[in-house]
């Protein structure tokens, strides 16, 4: 197992223990069950959506891998268990990831200027067909980018700002089957 070195600076690491959770607990009890109900319906979940369930079983389960790992300032030594990477409901890849990506945006890309944040969410029933339909996500995206941009452009000019140039990242945060 290949040794990874951590600064804990005497603060204690303590594992996820996501067999604990009930989100867990209740696809590990019933995937087999779920799955052969489906199939003897005549239904199948796609092959990704599949993998997604396991792949989510075997997050932070100390059996099914983990790399060792020593404190560079006190030595101590313990085991991370492996993550599953998932984008579909495992709470701690998907926290992890999004917390990465706002740090490299951060650090990395904008430039050091104000940023604002902004959220467009839409009524549930629009959002089942944007999960299937990338065409049209990206039409409803730039529609939103575009009436954002308009905004920034008429409040600079108030301003008295002239060729403003804005600029935008753009996370959709939705899967298939789990609006």
């Amino acid at each position: 197992m290949p040794q990874a070195a951590l600064n804990c600076q005497n603060q204690s690491y303590h594992r996820r223990e996501p067999e604990k959770e009930v989100l867990y607990q209740v696809i590990a009890d019933n995937l087999e069950t779920f799955l052969d109900r489906l199939q003897f319906e005549g239904h199948e979940l796609p092959g990704y959506v599949v993998q997604e369930f396991y792949d989510y079983l075997d997050c932070g389960i100390l059996q099914r891998g983990f790399a060792r790992c020593a404190c560079e300032s006190c030595g101590k030594s313990f085991a991370v268990a492996f993550s599953c990477k998932g984008r579909g409901f495992c709470s701690s890849c998907m926290g992890r990831r999004m917390s990465d990506t706002a740090a490299h945006l951060v650090d990395n890309v904008f430039p050091h200027v104000p940023v604002r944040q902004w959220v467009l969410s839409l009524p549930r029933e629009i959002r089942y067909r944007l999960a299937y339909d990338k065409k049209l996500i990206s039409e409803v995206l730039a529609v939103f980018l575009r009436v954002v941009q308009a905004w920034y452009t008429t409040k600079a000019k108030e301003q008295g700002y002239v060729d403003v140039q804005g600029g935008s990242v753009s996370c959709v945060a939705s899967t298939k089957g789990l609006l």
